[in-house]
């Protein structure tokens, strides 16, 4: 699944525009690469998102291409939270 998606169903990012935009930006890295929006996630994945001054790291648990609000966070194990 595509790393923008990903933010989007999993609700990282509320809009898919906007995790566009951020992994655009330089702002998202991938297993510690920056990424682009394109970038083909899979189970095992460290994804880091810089927001402000923090930063949220998380590993990717399950890849689903859609889910309930309910059930959005198990597709994530946050590691390291500095927001």
């Amino acid at each position: 699944m595509r790393l923008d998606k990903f933010l989007k169903v999993s609700r990282v990012i509320k809009r898919r525009t906007v995790a566009n935009d951020v992994c655009t930006a330089g702002r998202v890295s991938v297993n510690g690469k920056t990424a682009k929006p394109s970038v083909k996630l899979k189970a095992g994945d460290v994804v880091s998102i810089v927001f402000g001054n923090g930063v949220v790291t998380f590993k990717v648990l399950a890849i689903e291409a859609t889910v309930r609000k309910e059930d959005a966070a198990s597709m994530y194990e946050i590691i390291e939270d500095t927001i």
